[in-house]
C-alpha cells in the first residue's frame, strides 16, 4: 500500500483507530449516500474511490478520488452531502470519529490534506485547456501513487471527464494529442506512463 508522502499512518487502537477489519466493496458500490449520517470516516487499504454529487440537470460532478492511504468521509456536520461510490474492487476501514483533542490532532493532516485537494482541484478546472486539466490530472496521479513515472490510472475515463469537467471524447482525444507529442505513453488501458514529465509540468505553469 502507498501512502502519501507526509501523512501519518493511523493506528489500530485508541480514539480514531481502526473500529473494524478491513471491508471489501465490489466495483460501482455505493459506500455512502448524499442525505445519509456521516458519523464514520474510511481509510483506504486498497482500490480507488469517487466521491461525486449529481446535480439538477442529472449530469455528475465527480470531487475527489480516493487511493490507498487517503481517508475521506468528512462533513462540516452530520450528514453526507455526497455521495461515494468504489471505483474499482475496494478495501476500507472504517474509523470512528474523533472524540478527543489528541485523536482530533492526530486526524488533523488527513483533513487538512483533504481540503488542499479541493482547492487543487478548483485550480485544475480554472485551466483554460483540456490538455493542461489532463496533464495535471496525471502528474497529481503519479504523485499520489509513490511518484513514480509509470502507475496505474483506476478510474475510466468516463470518471476522468466528470471530475476535469470534460466530455469523454475530449479527454479522449487529449490522451491521444499527449501521446502523439511523445509526453504519456498508453501501455494497456489503465497503465499510463509519463515519458517527459518535466515538458508535462511546464505545460501547466
Amino acid at each position: 500500500m502507498v501512502l502519501e508522502r507526509g501523512l501519518p499512518v493511523l493506528p489500530v487502537a485508541g480514539d480514531v483507530g481502526l473500529s473494524q477489519p478491513i471491508s471489501n466493496y465490489k466495483a460501482g458500490e455505493e459506500i455512502y449516500a448524499q442525505g445519509e449520517k456521516a458519523d464514520t470516516l474510511y481509510q483506504v487499504a486498497f482500490g480507488c474511490v469517487r466521491v461525486y454529487r449529481l446535480l439538477a440537470d442529472g449530469r455528475r460532478q465527480i470531487s475527489a478520488f480516493h487511493l490507498a492511504g487517503d481517508v475521506f468521509g468528512f462533513e462540516n456536520d452530520e450528514t453526507h452531502h455526497f455521495f461515494a461510490e468504489a471505483v474499482s474492487s475496494a478495501g476500507l476501514r472504517s474509523l470512528r470519529k474523533p472524540s478527543t483533542s489528541d485523536a482530533a490532532t492526530l486526524m488533523f493532516p488527513f483533513t487538512l490534506r483533504s481540503l488542499v485537494r479541493a482547492q487543487e482541484h478548483l485550480l485544475v478546472l480554472g485551466r483554460q485547456t483540456a490538455l493542461e486539466r489532463i496533464a495535471a490530472f496525471l502528474l497529481d496521479l503519479a504523485e499520489r501513487q509513490g511518484g513514480h513515472d509509470e502507475f496505474e490510472m483506476p478510474m475510466p475515463r468516463n470518471d476522468i471527464a466528470d471530475y476535469l469537467g470534460l466530455t469523454i471524447e475530449t479527454v479522449s482525444r487529449s490522451f491521444s494529442e499527449l501521446k502523439r507529442q511523445g509526453l504519456i505513453q498508453l501501455n494497456g488501458l489503465r497503465q499510463v506512463e509519463l515519458l517527459c514529465p518535466q515538458d508535462l509540468k511546464d505545460m501547466c505553469c
